[in-house]
């Protein structure tokens, strides 16, 4: 039997899972392109390279090992998927990829420069990249600050319901002592 709260954790796996493989499948994308980011090196291997096995371990390689975890985790939630749930996270993936590419669209149209086809391939392909930093920057700043608000708002519940707590028990006492005199 699975109480509310697995509810709320499978949710929390599946959110984080999907938050992972969308990461995943937009740097995948972005390293399809034929021009890679400023700033990034290439490796010296490219698609022209030993094959893509080596490119993906290279890659792997290249993770963090505190992101390489979190793929394995995450990895598993999804071999656990039923074939329904992994059809909404791709259905849902795709939605998302669908709005930040409207979205890149959007900046360039906004930016007002004249960009070849490639440039502007290169301006929303950083734009993306740069828009998942400042996300990421703001879901970091969201949790510490929910961190710092919580022990504050723990203490005032610990309150009101400490202030609660007495009003109902002397309400259960009378009822009880008419039965203890019997």
């Amino acid at each position: 039997m699975k109480i509310a709260c697995g509810k709320t954790s499978q949710l929390c796996k599946l959110f984080v899972a999907w938050s992972v493989f969308a990461l995943f499948c937009a740097a995948a994308q972005a390293q399809a392109q034929s021009h890679r980011p400023t700033g990034r090196p290439s490796g010296g291997l490219g698609p022209q390279g030993p094959g893509p096995r080596q490119n993906i371990r290279e890659r792997w390689l290249a993770l963090p090992p505190e992101a390489r975890q979190n793929f394995r985790r995450n990895a598993e939630i999804w071999m656990r998927m039923s074939p329904e749930q992994r059809n909404l996270m791709r259905q849902r993936e795709n939605l998302r990829r669908q709005m930040m590419t409207r979205e890149a669209e959007a900046a360039v149209r906004d930016s007002g420069l004249q960009l070849s086809p490639q440039e502007r391939a290169r301006f929303e392909s950083r734009y993306i990249q740069e828009r998942r930093k400042v996300e990421q920057t703001l879901r970091q700043q969201i949790e510490a600050e929910r961190q710092k608000e919580l022990p504050a708002l723990i203490q005032e519940l610990k309150k009101e319901f400490q202030i609660d707590q007495p009003a109902k028990s002397p309400a259960t006492k009378p009822a009880q002592s008419p039965n203890s005199k019997k």
